[in-house]
């Protein structure tokens, strides 16, 4: 069974980063039949695709978000991490992180919370 877990600081201040670790069991994050995303949903607002990485390491940004925004993935602990640079309030969602497929996304983390504010 395929698991995902995102673990990080629930409490960003204005400017600083933003990071979080998507810890993936079940599956390795090396298989090239999928890639791995963040999505994010701020209250009261719908879910935004953030990125994705791939085989390869190969990272593709949410235009939004790219001048901004860095993933990576540490293969010897099963994870790949999101880091978001000077947040901003609007910032303040949770965050999820799942699988990408050709059918979408399944499955998801539990999502983690997190709030900029100072």
């Amino acid at each position: 069974q395929v698991q995902l877990q995102e673990s990080g600081p629930g409490l960003v201040k204005p400017s600083q980063t933003l990071s979080l670790t998507c810890t993936v069991s079940g599956v390795s994050i090396t298989n090239s039949d999928y890639a791995w995303s963040w999505i994010r949903q701020p209250p009261g607002k719908g879910l935004e695709w953030m990125g994705v990485t791939g085989y390869g390491s190969n990272t593709y940004y949410s235009p939004s978000l790219r001048s901004r925004i860095f993933m990576s993935r540490d293969t010897s602990k099963n994870q790949f991490s999101l880091q978001l640079l000077s947040v901003a309030p609007d910032d303040t969602a949770v965050y999820y992180c799942a699988r990408m497929r050709s059918r979408g996304f399944d499955p998801w983390g539990q999502g983690t919370q997190v709030t900029v504010s100072s």
